[in-house]
């Protein structure tokens, strides 16, 4: 398998003749680095698009998923590196995923909730980044519980004295680790499935060379190589679609 774009594939994905890649910076997991010198597994996506586009890549940085996902429908971007999700899947095409993620809670040290299921529940407030993927999953799912959005779903969850906060796993148990009042509640609430995306209005033929190229890459061990490069072993790449 060998992803190769026509010449109107690259126009269509690259119309100024460079690859501007939205990239969030408020992932670690995903980016890491500045906005000057960004890196990891999204930088990496978006060097080898380009190159099998034959055009350069430019990155346009954000601390937030949503400003990622604002920069591509406004056209300020021609590429996103995403969680699915039906919400944002109304404007952006998005490829099979190429790493999963885990959405995973906080609670005080002392808290009664041990499982996922405990959560949603009346008085119960949850902590989450404003416009992550798991506070649109979030707020599809919690029936009884309360959303309370924040920069940081770990960062609300302190500053309010909630009672759970909502984050990928990693960055969750890194916070947790700093701290001796609070523990994280070890099952995934959600499985974050990362995707590459471009708009709807693109072609038919540009969004399958995307999912093409997705599959050899995670086919090749190009996402395995990435990830652990940038020290990320707790994603795990997505099986073949």
């Amino acid at each position: 398998m060998n992803a190769t774009p026509t010449p109107a594939i690259a126009q269509d994905l690259a119309p100024t003749g460079v690859l501007r890649a939205s990239i969030n910076l408020g992932n670690p997991v995903l980016a890491q680095g500045s906005p000057e010198s960004p890196s990891g597994i999204t930088v990496d996506l978006a060097r080898e698009i380009a190159d099998r586009l034959g055009v350069p890549v430019s990155f346009v940085c954000f601390d937030a998923a949503r400003t990622s996902f604002e920069a591509l429908t406004s056209g300020a971007a021609d590429l996103c590196f995403l969680a699915v999700d039906p919400a944002r899947a109304t404007e952006v095409a998005f490829t099979a995923p190429y790493a999963v993620l885990e959405g995973v809670y906080v609670v005080p040290v002392d808290s009664p909730v041990v499982s996922a299921a405990d959560v949603d529940r009346d008085g119960v407030r949850v902590g989450v980044k404003q416009g992550s993927a798991y506070d649109l999953f979030l707020s599809r799912t919690l029936a009884l519980a309360t959303i309370v959005r924040g920069d940081e779903g770990v960062d609300v969850f302190v500053a309010e004295g909630l009672e759970v906060g909502a984050g990928i796993r990693e960055p969750v148990t890194a916070f947790a680790a700093r701290r001796d009042d609070v523990r994280v509640v070890d099952e995934a609430f959600m499985q974050i499935e990362q995707a590459v995306g471009t708009t709807r209005t693109r072609s038919a033929e540009t969004v399958a060379f995307l999912h093409e190229l997705v599959e050899e890459l995670k086919a090749s061990g190009f996402v395995a190589d990435a990830l652990s490069r940038s020290g990320q072993s707790g994603a795990a790449v997505a099986p073949p679609a």
